[in-house]
């Protein structure tokens, strides 16, 4: 082993590191020997060479800091020119935000990207021996901010997901001026660490600190209960010798685990269970033999389809795997070769020229003749050398992808549950509890992090962002993605009135509402005044009759009658001035339970709509949407709308861009088996006391969960039985848990003929005596319970007797 070595070789956990190779092809004792080799070699350089980081470290260059105060001053600059634009009116808001949301935006974003060209630029100037770069670029710890803050720029920074907000009045300290909302009013810090920071500076970098510190200790309890729960809720599921994942009582909780019944331990690429560039690779150089022949293109193909078909690889493989094995070959193998045959004028070789039994009975330089007419034998050798592929090479590679797999598939009795809730609890310890703004809209939060994973693991009814996705039937068009906007956002009397007015006349008392057509146009809104008039006598509230209501098409007014009672003038005074209150908050247009729409460009510019709150059914039937690809992430609402497999394919989904979104990877295989076990009692529970007590039937287990008072006494009330069958259970009365691990296996045989009694000694006289002494117990007593019948029986008669007289 030669070269850079660091921690993207040696193993940050993925599957391609050294280690995770080691142990992959040659087990785990000499993974360990690795390791400890690695550890004494580099503990042995660390002795002689020594690593120190002094001031001298994080002392900038001359051109760093020119460098560095040339970017800070060109973001002030930006940030200034952005204050005055939304002072005068010029900043064009951005989708779903008012002036001020998109101000905090924009000013974000420019001051964000002056700390990441500032590290990038400690990156280049530094030496190649500074000691804190080295630890960075390596991978032992920090990265190139942690350098950039030392050397350069501390940066903005950042509360509660936003620039630090105004704690007195209209501003963040008493040190700047009202309303101020340049870079240093609002926590960002110029300096470094090393050239110190100013008391203002101090302040907004404790805050930023503090709050970090507290997310942390809330952080740890809330991913430690929660780990709780899912292992306590996934422990005793296991695979079963029939492929299947079944709980302790045989329940079935998948057919196949994770659908393709392979140990995420074993598979060697990210998902799969054969990386076959790698396995080719090896393949090639094992069966590397300058006498042998190559293979024209369609010959390749002809090896592999006679292979894949034999019971050896189709008894053993899965459909999906010997498609996917073809493929690789078919485009990484064969197609290459065919272009480079065609590059140097030979033919492509991908269909025999001849009858098919002529062209099977000469393979290789037999079937190069093919291509001699119009390539020489120079060109004939560069391809030889370029795209030479064997026989032996076919089938050693398609050899190795078969012991991949068959190695890669779930042993029987392995818990899958216990290691799928360890997967899904530990990377919740890296997550943050803070909320996330939506990709390119500044204004709409998602919530992500342990809140998040919470949310989806207790089946909440309600969530705190609930955002509906939908694509549109024209996704290039700015006015129709309007159009269905307006339809599904709610719009209110309020948006499209230019006047609501009380009217005091002697006969009648009314309020007049003017509608703003140019408005309504504007909007690209689809009401009419009939329209508006039947929403006013729909709202709930307001409790107004049909024949209160008039439209006047003339002059665009809806006038709103309070009528009034004889002598009570006062009364309908009072209710037009609330009308006139009221009105501006009816619904107009819009679903109901929706916040708002948000139109959002992907990066292929193609248009989708991002709306806030519930009511996945109507959104999905609403003109101009594709409701086959509308996706929510509510999922009680998605199982209500379209059913338990949607919820499972949603709680999976869900979980996974969570993860993702923090950087984090967790095998699909773990996240399909919550699902499941949250879906396959045909609703979707929570993992939580109420969830797993309509999962688990057995006493001890929920009593060691949570509520154990009650559900002994529960138990105990109604006479319950324990199978004892699960792993709280087992480990509770100190027994081997059975249908997991080594415990699983059982062993069958036939009940024991017992031989028949032999008489002992005297034992014939024993039970001759024994019968004797009972049966004459039994006659003395039979006697004096008939004496003492004869006596009450006498004894009642006479007393009725005495009753009659």
């Amino acid at each position: 082993m030669c070269g850079v070595m660091d921690k993207s070789t040696v193993g940050d956990g993925n599957k391609k590191s050294v280690f995770a190779v080691i142990q992959r092809d040659y087990g785990a004792d000499e993974a360990a020997a690795a390791m400890n080799k690695m550890a004494k070699l580099c503990a042995r350089w660390l002795a002689n060479k020594g690593f120190s980081i002094g001031i001298s470290d994080v002392t900038p260059g001359q051109s760093l800091r020119a460098q560095k105060d040339q970017l800070v001053e060109t973001a002030y600059q930006e940030s200034a020119m952005l204050i005055e634009q939304a002072a005068t009116g010029k900043l064009e808001n951005q989708p779903g935000s008012n002036v001020e949301e998109t101000l905090e935006s924009m000013i974000s974003g420019t001051l964000s990207r002056v700390r990441d060209k500032v590290g990038e630029i400690c990156m280049t100037e530094l030496s190649r021996n500074n000691a804190p770069l080295i630890m960075a670029t390596c991978g032992s710890k920090g990265s190139k901010i942690n350098v950039s803050q030392m050397v350069a720029c501390v940066g903005q920074q950042i509360i509660a997901g936003n620039r630090v907000p105004n704690g007195f009045q209209d501003r963040s300290l008493p040190h700047f001026p009202k309303g101020a909302k340049d870079p240093p009013a609002k926590g960002f810090v110029r300096n470094s660490f090393y050239s110190g920071l100013l008391a203002t500076e101090f302040l907004f970098h404790a805050i930023s600190g503090r709050e970090g510190l507290v997310d942390t200790a809330v952080k740890t309890a809330e991913t430690g209960y929660m780990a709780r729960r899912l292992m306590k809720a996934l422990e005793d599921l296991s695979s079963r010798y029939d492929r299947s994942v079944r709980n302790a009582t045989g329940g079935v909780v998948q057919f196949v685990y994770g659908d393709d019944g392979l140990d995420p331990a074993n598979l060697e690429a990210e998902g799969k269970p054969v990386a076959y560039e790698r396995t080719w690779s090896h393949a090639k150089a094992l069966e590397l033999r300058i006498e042998d022949e190559g293979l024209l293109p369609y010959e390749i193909l002809e090896v592999v389809d006679q292979q894949l078909a034999t019971p050896y690889f189709t008894t053993a493989c899965s459909d999906e795997f010997l498609k996917e094995v073809r493929e690789f070959i078919h485009d990484q193998l064969v197609l290459p070769a065919a272009m480079i045959r065609e590059r140097y004028k030979m033919d492509a070789g991908l269909k025999p020229l001849g009858p098919k039994s002529m062209a099977a009975s000469k393979r290789g330089k037999a079937a190069e003749k093919q291509g001699k007419d119009k390539a020489g034998a120079f060109e004939i050798a560069i391809v030889n050398n370029k795209t030479k592929i064997t026989e032996a090479q076919i089938k050693t590679f398609l050899q190795l992808c078969w012991t991949k797999y068959v190695k890669a598939k779930i042993e029987p009795g392995t818990a899958v549950g216990a290691i799928g809730a360890q997967s899904i609890g530990e990377p919740g310890t890296q997550m943050t509890l803070k909320t996330f703004h939506f990709a390119g809209v500044a204004s709409m939060n998602v919530t992500l992090g342990v809140p998040r994973i919470k949310e989806i693991i207790n089946a909440a009814k309600s969530i705190s962002t609930p955002i509906i996705s939908a694509k549109l039937a024209k996704n290039d068009d700015e006015r129709a993605a309007r159009i269905v906007k307006a339809r599904i956002e709610k719009t209110y009397l309020g948006d499209i009135a230019s006047v609501v007015a009380g009217n005091y006349q002697q006969d009648q008392l009314f309020v007049s509402v003017q509608i703003d057509m140019k408005a309504v146009y504007r909007l690209q809104l689809e009401v009419t005044l009939d329209s508006i008039r039947d929403s006013i006598i729909a709202a709930p509230k307001l409790k107004i009759k049909a024949d209160e209501v008039s439209v006047r098409t003339d002059i665009n007014q809806v006038h709103v009658f309070a009528h009034q009672l004889p002598g009570a003038s006062e009364v309908a005074y009072h209710r037009v001035l609330w009308l006139r209150r009221v009105l501006p908050g009816v619904a107009v247009k819009g679903v109901a339970g929706l916040q708002r729409a948000v139109i959002q460009a992907n990066a292929m510019g193609q248009k989708e709509l991002l709306v806030e709150g519930e009511g996945l059914r109507e959104v999905m039937t609403t003109d101009g949407v594709i409701g086959t690809q509308t996706t929510s992430n509510h999922i009680m609402e998605v199982e209500k709308v379209l059913g338990i497999e949607a919820a499972r394919a949603c709680i999976i989904g869900q979980i996974d861009y969570t993860m993702t979104s923090h950087g984090l990877g967790v095998d699909p295989r773990h996240l399909m088996l919550l699902g499941d076990v949250m879906c396959f009692k045909g609703e979707v529970l929570g993992i939580t006391r109420f969830g797993v007590a309509k999962m688990k039937d057995s006493v001890l287990m929920l009593a060691s969960f949570e509520k154990t008072t009650d559900h002994l006494f529960n138990a105990a009330f109604n006479a319950r039985r324990d199978p004892i069958q699960g792993v709280s259970e087992c480990i509770i009365l100190g027994s081997p848990a059975n249908n997991v691990g080594s415990a699983m296996p059982a062993l069958v045989a036939k009940k024991p003929v017992l031989p028949n009694p032999v008489a002992l000694v005297f034992e014939k006289e024993y039970r001759a005596s024994a019968i004797a002494a009972t049966s004459g117990t039994n006659g003395v007593n039979g006697t004096a319970s008939g004496k003492e019948r004869k006596k009450t029986g006498g004894a009642r008669a006479a007393g009725s007797r005495s009753k009659r007289a």
